[in-house]
């Protein structure tokens, strides 16, 4: 479920445009953002949670572990701790391919990088509060 940003009504995932007032549900560019689901929590869960969102992508593991000791119950956290999830995932999967010489070890310094970036993305997605599929790993199945 989203919430319309105009006057908070909650909306089906499906919903672009606001039932009660008419407010178009729109993404950047005046397109639908269908990554984004910062619509999907209340200002209060989002604020509740940026702490514990923060320390998911700075702690890794660590911070997944503490985030689901400490707020389990929010629904802002959670997105975080899957979105975390997903990117330690795929970086173990990078670790086990440094098996292969020199081809997995390209492999693993490429994806290093690019966790990196994702991180970082993430993190800054925190601090402005929104819940936005990282790239890259946005479309794997598992984690939904």
């Amino acid at each position: 479920m989203k919430y319309c940003s105009k006057c908070g009504t909650q909306l089906e995932d499906t919903d672009v445009v606001c039932s009660n007032c008419g407010e178009a549900v729109v993404g950047l560019n005046g397109k639908i953002n269908v990554f984004d689901h910062t619509s999907e929590f209340t200002s209060a869960e989002i604020s509740e949670g940026k702490v514990f969102g923060l320390a998911v992508y700075l702690l890794g593991v660590i911070g997944i572990i503490i985030a689901l000791l400490a707020c389990r119950d929010n629904k802002f956290v959670a997105f975080h701790v899957k979105n975390s999830l997903k990117i330690e995932i795929c970086l173990i999967i990078s670790i086990i391919v440094c098996i292969i010489p020199v081809l997995g070890w390209f492999v693993f310094a490429i994806y290093a990088l690019v966790s990196l970036v994702l991180i970082i993305m993430a993190f800054l997605n925190v601090c402005k509060g929104k819940a936005v599929d990282s790239p890259i790993i946005r479309n794997f199945g598992f984690l939904k």
